[in-house]
């Protein structure tokens, strides 16, 4: 590189290439650049010495022919048009067949839910207000005994209170204490880890200040099946109201009115039955009353109060709506049903108390023996309410004990309430393998399966379920069914 190379042979190519770093010296000499000593370098001997003045001179002349020919394109718009022309011409003669698909305007409107894949989806909605959904395909399914994966991550006075497996295309309605209905579809919901916390649900509905969701419900999928469902609403005044399902079909982002409510009312709960179904009503302070869903026709409008389902006394709202199985029972059968059920139970272990009959016993005449048809159909139509005091007392009851009588009376007692159980919380049907999480004014949770509450007679005290602190007290139950529990405690 040091050294000065005579540049006769290749003084065109040099001033053809124009490179300002290499310019011929005035003695007609030039010097190698440091990409010229490299590409020597590289070369191997047996190349270098095979290498003859005639073969590298005809290199060079085709590489000087080529050069030359670059600059000429890039010099003449013409020349690069021609050849842009002629490319296109090749890729004519090769590719142009005649077209396949017919091309026509949509006469349908496209929204995007006609592009989300339809997968099914893990929807999970915590006590705190927060909602996501997770991919199923995400939890694999684990043997019995698995440890399984964590679900969510809440803060240390949050909890799961609601899950369910729905299609991404299937609409859910969100009901909310203040008489609003609100629907959004599965894919609508954020979609999140699992072990993400999700979104409040006040971001992605507008939910007014106090106002809070009391009931979800996801749906089929078919609108047009709505009207084969019917929906009970129950109120804190002891109104009672049954729809169409098919009246909230149409529902806009901003909400719809649900059910007119009174001055200082709101939506207790929302449940779907049918005919073949009762109601329960349970209130505050320890009363209830069952009675046939058919006892409530049915109102075509969605600003109507509804009708009295129960008779409220001083002080008093209800507090709980449960739809039960119906099944006619005469107070003779119910009474023999009990006697036997809560015998085979404590042969089986479970905690009967020995007056759990006694409401039973004193509606009915005679003692009669049942059939084995008879008590195998009334323990298929079973339910076991459970009731719970905001002293944190709580006692499971068979739905036997809880007689069918008409619709607007004050009822019967669910449940004592005194100064040692307090006001009542609570009441819903459970199964065996349910669980329960309770949440008091001071932030504590607890969490345990309702089969180790007693069994006892309905207008009994209970027995402790959450040993509560002084001036403590229970404010929420949220009812873990089976599947969502085991949802929560094997996927992985």
């Amino acid at each position: 590189m040091e050294r000065d190379w005579p540049a006769e042979d290749v003084a065109s190519l040099i001033k053809l290439i124009d490179d300002p770093r290499h310019r011929i010296n005035d003695d007609g000499t030039y010097k190698l650049s440091i990409e010229q000593a490299r590409a020597i370098l590289d070369l191997r001997l047996q190349r270098l010495t095979a290498l003859g003045r005639d073969e590298i001179g005809e290199e060079l002349d085709k590489l000087a022919a080529e050069i030359a020919d670059y600059l000429d394109i890039l010099s003449k718009r013409e020349r690069v048009q021609e050849i842009v022309r002629a490319e296109l011409l090749d890729a004519k003669a090769q590719f142009a067949t005649p077209r396949r698909t017919e091309i026509i305007e949509s006469e349908a409107d496209f929204e995007d839910e006609d592009l989300i894949q339809r997968e099914d989806m893990v929807v999970t909605f915590t006590h705190g207000g927060y909602i996501k959904r997770v991919p199923l395909a995400t939890y694999r399914a684990q043997h019995r005994g698995g440890k399984g994966r964590s679900g969510m991550a809440t803060r240390d006075e949050d909890f799961v209170s609601r899950l369910f497996v729905a299609n991404t295309h299937t609409p859910v309605l969100f009901f909310s204490s203040l008489g609003q209905v609100y629907k959004l579809k599965v894919w609508k919901l954020p979609l999140s880890a699992p072990q993400a916390r999700g979104k409040a649900l006040i971001n992605l509905l507008p939910l007014d200040p106090g106002e809070r969701i009391t009931t979800i419900m996801p749906l089929v999928e078919n609108e047009a099946d709505w009207a084969k469902y019917d929906v009970m609403f129950a109120t804190s005044g002891g109104t009672i109201r049954r729809n169409k399902l098919s009246d909230f079909t149409n529902v806009n982002r901003s909400g719809k009115i649900a059910m007119k409510l009174e001055a200082g009312e709101s939506i207790v709960d929302v449940q779907i039955a049918s005919e073949d179904d009762d109601v329960l009503l349970t209130t505050y302070r320890g009363q209830c009353i069952r009675f046939r869903v058919t006892d409530v026709r049915v109102f075509k409008g969605r600003d109507s109060v509804g009708v009295r389902g129960v008779t409220l006394g001083e002080d008093d709202r209800v507090i709980a709506l449960s739809i039960l199985r119906h099944f006619e029972a005469s107070p003779d059968e119910r009474v023999a049903y009990l006697k036997r059920a809560n015998a085979v139970r404590r042969g089986q272990g479970e905690s009967v108390a020995e007056d759990a009959t006694a409401d039973a016993e004193a509606e009915a005449g005679a003692d009669i023996e049942l059939g084995a048809e008879r008590y195998a159909a009334m323990s298929e139509a079973e339910q076991l309410i459970l009731t719970i005091s905001e002293n944190g007392y709580g006692k499971r009851s068979s739905s036997f004990e809880y007689r069918v009588t008409g619709r607007g009376g004050k009822g019967i007692v669910a449940m004592v309430t005194n100064d040692r159980n307090g006001p009542l919380v609570a009441s819903f049907a459970t199964e065996h393998s349910d669980q329960i999480m309770l949440v008091t004014n001071a932030g504590q949770t607890i969490r345990c399966p309702v089969d180790n509450i007693r069994l006892a007679g309905r207008s009994t005290q209970g027995v402790i379920v959450f040993s509560t602190g002084d001036g403590e007290r229970v404010v929420s139950v949220d009812h873990i069914g089976e599947d969502e529990a085991e949802e929560e405690a094997a996927p992985e």
